[in-house]
């Protein structure tokens, strides 16, 4: 999960990195029953840094993707208990296999956040598996002039 970064970070760019997996969580614990507010969150972290350092860019943009790959199942879970609580639709099996898996991926998700937030606070570089590779593509350094 940790890997080598292209430099050494900066204490301040090491806490701004931080930062970006903690907007996560603030806006889980602020917004647990609509799961966009966490990517609503992390998106306004991400826009506002989209200039900053390459390491505070890079730790911004994988937390942004993590927080959609977690959108479409939270969404669908959020909907599928709304229609049981407020609709005729009754719990199922499915159901409850559905909500086990998302809580496993949500747990799994709020423990590579916590993780991925107190290594980068250490100026260490977190990669995470799929996420990494594709910060890679979509985030680059920007040249030297």
């Amino acid at each position: 999960m940790s890997a080598p970064f292209a430099y050494n970070p900066p204490d301040h760019e090491a806490e701004k990195a931080s930062n970006s997996y903690l907007m996560s969580l603030v806006g889980l614990l602020a917004g647990l029953p609509l799961p966009i507010i966490n990517l609503i969150a992390t998106f306004i972290f991400f826009a506002a840094n989209r200039r900053g350092p390459y390491f505070v860019r890079w730790h911004a943009t994988q937390a942004l993707l993590s927080q959609m790959s977690l959108l479409g199942m939270n969404s669908v879970a959020f909907w599928w208990t709304f229609g049981i609580l407020f609709r005729d639709q009754t719990v199922t099996n499915n159901y409850l296999a559905y909500m086990f898996t998302v809580g496993l991926f949500n747990i799994a998700e709020f423990a590579a956040t916590v993780y991925a937030a107190v290594a980068t606070r250490k100026g260490q570089h977190v990669e995470w598996w799929f996420f990494g590779a594709l910060t890679h593509v979509l985030c680059k350094p920007k040249p030297i002039k």
